[in-house]
């Protein structure tokens, strides 16, 4: 995979704030958090940990395993499967962002260390190619051991858990967002065969259409266009980026468009034409249609109901069929 189009990735979700933690759980224990607005992370340090997502079979993590949820998924944790949980929101009502604590649970059996991080991101930053990301990445120890500076990067956050050192909290948003980076670029190399968008990430000429599509989204490209950039023929790279990627090329071109015109209708006060330029749309009218095709209200109500507050139904990402 092209390093760039990681960055690409990334570089926009503005990481503003970790809440980390430090668990220290005797079975039998369970923990049950709702989904939440940031990526998480779960790191291993003893023991061992059962998680579970709605929908999936349970993952068992050892130690030295580390989960990483892009998007925040629900999930359970617990010392087995199916362990009866206590609600996260019981244990930990508020996790502000810059906010540290280790919490004790669980009863007299064997014992697990667990590191947590909730790095907040900026929502309206969120790709679409990025929204697609598995609901969690699980990388094992003999991974984490074959890429030295994330496996050295936890082992420093799980071994100096001094609080009071002068800047913890910076150091911990700093060495968090490194472990989340590191963790992304080896899921790209080392599960892709399980996961047909890591695939995408990583194949040589779908990654280059991908990066064109995030970086380079106000140019008029078409299915022809994009397949010449990716060095494919047409009918190749239209079916190979739908198996994929999941989607059809100008479906995903469409979804960065939409995804770019909202974050600058809440962000900016640019006027409708500059923004639907900005995005691809040489036409006002074609761009008003387009965005209320795609999230079924016109670029005018959804500034004004962002500006309010009373738009939680349209945020970025929530496209329509």
């Amino acid at each position: 995979m092209d390093d760039d189009l990681l960055s690409a990735l990334l570089a926009p979700l503005r990481l503003e704030g970790v809440f980390h933690s430090r668990w220290q759980a005797g079975s039998p224990w369970g923990i049950a958090g709702e989904a939440e607005d940031c990526a998480l992370l779960h790191y291993v340090q003893e023991g061992t940990c059962a998680v579970e997502l709605p929908g999936a079979e349970p993952v068992l993590l050892h130690a030295g395993d580390l989960a990483v949820f892009p998007h925040g998924n629900a999930h359970r944790l617990g010392d087995r499967p199916g362990r009866s949980a206590v609600p996260l929101s019981t244990l930990l009502p508020e996790r502000p962002p810059g906010s540290v604590i280790t919490v004790e649970l669980g009863g007299p059996g064997e014992r697990t260390v667990l590191i947590c991080g909730g790095l907040h991101y900026d929502r309206a930053a969120i790709s679409p190619i990025y929204r697609a990301l598995p609901s969690v990445l699980v990388l094992d120890k003999a991974t984490l051991d074959g890429h030295g500076l994330l496996g050295g990067t936890l082992g420093r956050l799980a071994g100096e858990w001094d609080l009071a050192e002068p800047g913890a909290a910076l150091v911990a948003l700093r060495a968090f967002e490194l472990v989340f980076v590191l963790a992304l670029r080896a899921a790209v190399g080392e599960l892709a065969e399980g996961s047909p968008v890591l695939r995408a990430l990583r194949h040589p000429a779908i990654g280059t259409a991908l990066h064109a599509v995030q970086t380079r989204f106000s140019e008029p490209w078409t299915v022809e266009s994009l397949a010449a950039q990716a060095g494919m023929s047409r009918s190749a790279f239209a079916a190979t980026f739908r198996e994929l990627v999941g989607e059809a090329p100008i479906r995903h071109l469409t979804a960065r468009r939409m995804q770019e015109a909202a974050r600058l209708l809440s962000e900016t006060t640019l006027a409708h034409s500059r923004i639907s330029e900005r995005v691809g749309y040489h036409s006002t009218v074609g761009f008003h249609l387009a965005f209320r095709q795609w999230y079924g209200t016109t670029p005018g109500d959804y500034r004004r109901r962002w500006a309010q507050g009373t738009a939680p139904g349209l945020l970025v990402g929530e496209d329509r069929e």
